[in-house]
C-alpha cells in the first residue's frame, strides 16, 4: 500500500519561511509527476507547484519567485521550500504523486497525503 506523508507545516509570521516534506512509501516501482496542492477554508483545492520525473517544474502564479519545489528520487521525497510567506498562503497543503507499484509497473495512479496545515500570521 502506497502512502504519502507530509510534514513541516506550522505557524509562521508573514515574511517567514517553511519547508514542507513529503515521504512516499510502499511497493513503489516508479514515481512520475509529483506536486503540492493547497486548500484554504471555503475555497477549492488548487495547484501550488508540480515537478516531473525529469525535473521540469511549474508553479502557480501566486507563488512564483517565492516557493521552490524539489525532489529526491533516491529517497522518494518531494519538498516545497516556501519563502516570503503571506497570510493568503494559509491553507492545508497536500502532497500528490502519480505512482506505479511493483505489481503493476505499467499502470500509474494518483495518491494523496492527508495534508499539513500552514498558517501565516500578519
Amino acid at each position: 500500500q502506497v502512502q504519502l506523508v507530509e510534514s513541516g507545516g506550522g505557524l509562521v509570521q508573514a515574511g517567514g519561511s517553511l519547508r514542507l516534506s513529503c515521504a512516499a512509501s510502499g511497493r513503489i516501482f516508479s514515481i512520475n509527476a509529483t506536486g503540492w496542492y493547497r486548500q484554504a477554508p471555503g475555497k477549492q483545492r488548487e495547484l501550488v507547484a508540480v515537478i516531473t520525473s525529469g525535473g521540469t517544474k511549474n508553479y502557480a502564479d501566486s507563488v512564483k519567485g517565492r516557493f521552490t519545489i524539489s525532489r529526491d528520487n533516491a529517497k522518494n521525497m518531494v519538498y516545497l521550500q516556501m519563502n516570503s510567506l503571506k497570510p493568503e498562503d494559509t491553507a492545508v497543503y497536500y502532497c500528490n504523486a502519480r505512482i506505479a507499484e511493483y505489481y503493476s509497473p505499467t499502470y500509474s495512479a494518483d495518491y494523496w497525503g492527508r495534508g499539513t496545515q500552514v498558517t501565516v500570521s500578519s
